[in-house]
This record gives C-alpha cells, structure tokens and sequence, in this order.
C-alpha cells in the first residue's frame, strides 16, 4: 500500500498579511499529480487543515476542491483535525464523506475505531485537548502523554485484528524541532509526548511541526506545504510517500515563494551583486548601520520588492532593549510578561497559576467550538 502523508495545511493562512492562498492552491495540484504520478492509495492529513477555528470562505471551498480532486484521482482520504481546527465544525458531513472515501476523524473517542482499508487499519488521533478528556478517560495526568497514551493503549489492543495498522496524531513529540509559526499546545508546562508512545504499529503520520522530521524509520513529520515564517527559510516543502514495509521517501511540493533572510548595512544590500538571488525571496531584513537609514523599507523594496519585516540592529551601539519576542511563545508566558512590565514586578504565585488556567480553559472552549 501506498500512503502520501501531509499535514499542516493552514488553509486561509496569511504571511505577514500576504495571502497564500494561491499558493496553496497549488500545493492542491501538486498533491493531485502526485497521487496519479505515484498511485497512491490513501493521502494521511495529520492535522490543521484550516489556520483557524472559523476559516475565511475561500479556504473552505479549497478544501472542498482539493478533497473532491484526490478522490477523482484515485486515493482515499484520511483526515484528523488538529489544534487549529474547530473538531466540531470540521467534522460537519463527515458520515456522508465516509460513504466517498473521505474519512474525518475529529471526535477523541473515535481515536481507536479505524478505517480500514485493504486489510490496513487507519487510527485517526486528533489533536488531543488534555482537559476536555482527562475526565472521561479518567486520566491520571493533566499532560499530552496521558492523552495520546490511552488513546495508544486502544489502538493497539485493536491493532493485532488487521493486517497493518497506520496512526495518525496532532501532537508535540519529545525531539521534534518547532519553528516560529506552532501554536504554543503546553498544559500544565507540558507540551510534549514521548516517542515510546507510539510503539506497536506499523506507521505514525505525525502533524503539528512545520519542519519535516524522521523520528524514528516508522515516525515522522511531514511538515507544512508551505513555509509561515521566517524561522522555516531552509526547510525543504512536501510530503512523505511512504509503502508499507518498504520505507518512506520525500517528494518535494513547489515552491511558489522562497523566504530569506538578510542581515547587513543598507547600502552593501542594495549594491552588492551577491545578494541579487534574493531579489524575488519574501525577506525579512535586519539592518546593522551605526545610525539608522531613513526611508529604509521604501529603498530595500526598490531592490527586493517582496521584503516583509524590517528590524534595526545597529553594530558598534550598546544594545538597545529588545521587545519580548511573542511568535511560538505560550500565551500564559507572554501574559505574564505584561504583567512584570505593567507592575514592575512579576505575578504571585497564585495569580500565576489563575492566568495559566484561564488559557486553558479557554483554549479548551476554542476546541469545542
């Protein structure tokens, strides 16, 4: 069997107010080719199909397209929502796209319940919220581990009745290197699952990290189609193939836009020739000179009309303040910062542990909605 694992969609996302969409599109028409290229039988979608819970209308008729388009091509679709998704709406339908061939998987207690196909049992694990199951499932632990840990349990108990088992998780594993553009999952100050979780099965198609990794032969990430933010300048964009018991390779998605970043005084970036690769790159540009340019941004995109951020760092200067970094951060983290700057002196204790439970909580209510 043949199985092309993706994830990380973000439809509707923007990059620094840029829309991608187009280019998403063409991720779409890259995966289709790909499926009839490679005949492949199942495309695995790990997670964060849309970039947020109520996606713009045009990233739901892209889904809509590209899910129609896959199965004209001959794949079925396995589909788990991840920590971006609304499960609730995401999963609208889903009794009617089973009878397709497309196969959603949002509900946590449907983690255990596969999809079988061809002898091959697909477990769909959705992104796991931590406090809306640890009730039901009577969990001993607040964290991610004891989530997708019971939810293993399960699928392995089953697994022995096929001939193949598959998972798909939305999860932070122990070693995965993150980048700017995740959105912080942290419970409790614990974010991450062991990879030992996901012994017993023949494949885990990972989602969540936007960087493609091989956690083990048999676990990995597929990483975003596209790169949403600057941290992911030298990530290489696509989708494992993988056949069963064979191994996996890397297919390579297009690349509609490079990201860069450049760093020097202003006036060696906009003469010297070295730098002339980056002039179609969207960029994100950190200027050195002693005294800032004026007019900086206006005469970077004379050259490089795609550059998106700007930041001083002047050489020779003592350093100035920098503003607290908040892109990949926990919420609870940079809230707790306003409070020292605003106070001038850090949280109590307990006003620390009231601030990190209203995240949660109303984290966990943007993942019923």
């Amino acid at each position: 069997m043949r199985i092309l694992h993706t994830s990380d969609w973000h439809l509707g996302r923007a990059f620094h107010r840029e829309s991608l969409l187009a280019a998403q599109a063409a991720f779409v028409d890259h995966l289709v080719e790909t499926v009839r290229d490679e005949r492949v039988d199942v495309v695995a979608v790990a997670g964060d199909v849309y970039d947020r819970a109520l996606p713009p209308v045009d990233a739901v008729a892209l889904l809509d397209e590209a899910l129609a388009r896959l199965r004209a091509a001959g794949a079925r679709v396995v589909l788990i929502s991840g920590n971006h998704d609304s499960a609730l709406r995401l999963r609208f339908g889903s009794a009617l796209f089973e009878q397709a061939g497309v196969h959603v998987r949002c509900a946590p207690d449907g983690a255990w319940e596969p999809v079988v196909i061809d002898g091959v049992a697909f477990y769909g694990i959705p992104y796991l919220e931590p406090e809306l199951v640890r009730a039901p499932w009577q969990l001993p632990d607040r964290g991610h581990t004891a989530a997708v840990t019971y939810a293993m349990d399960r699928v392995r108990a089953d697994a022995p009745r096929h001939r193949a088992a598959v998972v798909l998780s939305h999860c932070f594993v122990t070693g995965g290197q993150a980048s700017d553009s995740e959105r912080d999952i942290s419970v409790g100050g614990v974010a991450h699952v062991p990879l030992s979780a996901f012994d017993g099965v023949d494949y885990v198609a990972l989602g969540h990290l936007h960087g493609r990794q091989r956690m083990s032969e048999t676990v990995r990430y597929s990483g975003s189609p596209l790169a949403y933010s600057f941290s992911e300048a030298g990530h290489v964009k696509g989708s494992w193939l993988v056949t069963l018991g064979q191994g996996a390779e890397f297919v390579p998605a297009p690349v509609p836009r490079p990201v860069a970043r450049l760093r020097g005084e202003l006036e060696d970036l906009l003469t010297h020739p070295r730098h002339s690769g980056f002039e179609d790159h969207w960029l994100q540009v950190t200027l050195t000179d002693a005294v800032r340019p004026r007019s900086a941004m206006d005469r970077l995109r004379a050259r490089f009309p795609h550059t998106l951020a700007l930041s001083f760092d002047p050489v020779g200067d003592a350093p100035a303040a920098r503003p607290a970094r908040l892109s990949g951060r926990p919420e609870a983290e940079v809230a707790l910062d306003f409070v020292r700057e605003v106070r001038g002196e850090p949280a109590a204790p307990e006003e620390e542990d009231l601030l990190r439970r209203a995240v949660e909580a109303s984290r966990a209510k943007e993942a019923m909605a």
